[in-house]
């Protein structure tokens, strides 16, 4: 196969393009530390209640650093009671859906994640400053969607 000389020219073009472009993606994703959210944990979504942590869904103390959020995400909203945690603590969230795909997100952080019914979504997060932060549904999931959100208190 002969190639004619502006072919190979674009050719090599493209190809650079590419590489130039997949590397300032990865180098902007890696130092931002931007990760996929942790876990392929599986959970029965008809069965979500009756099993642990989401069987007493709130914060719960693991260590004397280490926090762990248990949220369900259900039609329109999240089920958990009054979520308050301190500030400079490694907050370690678990979340699932009883019923459709839905979404956690805390506003003004870096905590964005999907949340499918049958999988256990976990994420890691250190708040640095006290505050209210507003936690959202950002995956539309029917006619209540833009109801369904919550507030997680830092102290």
């Amino acid at each position: 196969m002969h190639l004619h000389k502006y072919e190979k020219i674009w050719l090599v073009f493209g190809i650079a393009s590419l590489i130039v472009f997949l590397s300032v993606v990865g180098v902007s994703a890696f130092s931002h530390d931007h990760t996929p959210s942790g876990g392929m944990d599986t959970i029965d979504p008809e069965k979500v209640n009756e099993t642990a942590p989401f069987d007493n869904p709130g914060v719960s103390q693991l260590d004397d650093d280490t926090y762990q959020v248990t949220i369900v995400a259900m039609a329109f909203g999240y089920n958990a009671p009054e979520m308050k945690v301190p500030a400079g603590k490694e907050i370690i969230f678990k979340v699932t859906s009883t019923d459709v795909v839905h979404s956690f997100t805390i506003d003004n952080t870096k905590v964005n994640m999907m949340v499918v019914p049958g999988q256990i979504t976990t994420k890691s997060y250190t708040f640095e400053k006290p505050g209210k932060y507003l936690i959202l549904c950002n995956e539309y999931c029917g006619t209540g969607h833009h109801m369904m959100s919550s507030e997680i208190e830092v102290y």
